[in-house]
């Protein structure tokens, strides 16, 4: 089964920052979670995978063509993109924005469309100036998951809803990948919500790729350690990736497999995992 993605050494120079090198890939029928700080790189990325800015190296093909390629015109009839923002002229409705894609997407459903109005609450007759922040970025899923896409690419798709219906979109998203033809690269701050649904994590940070792993394995991988002050010489030093200091001693990353067995590590969770990471080298 091919890839959905693949990104190959792909670099991106800007005054002051440089998306630096990276590669991974989105295997069909997965979702793979994109997370990283406010300007870590995770927008840039989105934009050339879908090659909205000029790439300054490496290779991208997007569900088996090269994105720089005349056909990759195309191919764009097959992917779904929600972006940060809806960006959809204020004055129109919902209704006459179906007018517009019916022209727009081969592939365009208009009873698909309608039926995630209705699921979204989303009114089809109010002007997009005059919905909020949350219709508005349900009314952008409804278009995307409207035209038969067979990859779904979403730049912060969930921001600015309530839990509630976030929780009813990411079921949305993972029905979407029941069908194996079917992928979705997914950016978000929320990590809970990639924890929940994603296959694999890439985790981006100051334009670098920092890992690009299943999640169940990271999770199987890392663990949490807290001891005393007195007892952290007794750590061996390889199973530490990152420690911070607390009033008690300290708490630190490890890998399990590296801690003696009759430790007593937690479990971890994918939050857990990135902030300690974050932090760098912090032993």
């Amino acid at each position: 089964m091919r890839n959905a993605i693949e990104v190959k050494n792909v670099t991106k120079h800007y005054p002051g920052f440089t998306l630096d090198n990276i590669s991974f890939t989105l295997p069909s029928g997965s979702i793979l979670g994109l997370v990283g700080e406010n300007g870590a790189g995770k927008s840039t990325t989105i934009r050339l995978i879908l090659d909205a800015i000029p790439r300054d190296g490496g290779e991208i093909r997007v569900l088996g063509r090269d994105n720089r390629a005349k056909e990759f015109t195309s191919v764009k009839n097959d992917i779904g993109v929600v972006l940060d923002e809806a960006y959809f002229p204020e004055v129109l409705t919902a209704r006459q924005i179906n007018a517009v894609m019916k022209h727009t997407y081969a592939n365009w459903s208009e009873d698909a469309f309608f039926r995630h109005l209705q699921a979204f609450a989303v009114p089809p007759k109010k002007a997009v100036k005059d919905l909020s922040r949350g219709m508005r970025m349900k009314l952008a899923i409804a278009v995307a998951l409207s035209h038969n896409p067979k990859l779904l690419i979403l730049d912060e798709a969930t921001s600015g809803l309530d839990p509630l219906v976030r929780d009813e979109i990411l079921d949305i998203f993972n029905d979407f990948t029941r069908d194996e033809s079917r992928s979705v690269l997914f950016s978000s701050h929320i990590v809970s919500d990639l924890e929940k649904i994603c296959d694999y994590i890439a985790f981006i940070h100051k334009g670098k790729l920092i890992f690009c792993e299943e999640k169940d394995r990271l999770l199987e991988e890392y663990a949490l350690l807290r001891l005393p002050k007195a007892r952290w010489q007794e750590v061996p030093p390889r199973a530490v990736v990152s420690k911070k200091e607390t009033p008690y001693g300290g708490e630190a990353l490890v890998r399990r497999s590296a801690v003696p067995a009759a430790w007593e590590v937690e479990r971890t969770t994918l939050e857990d995992i990135i902030l300690f990471m974050a932090r760098g080298d912090g032993k």
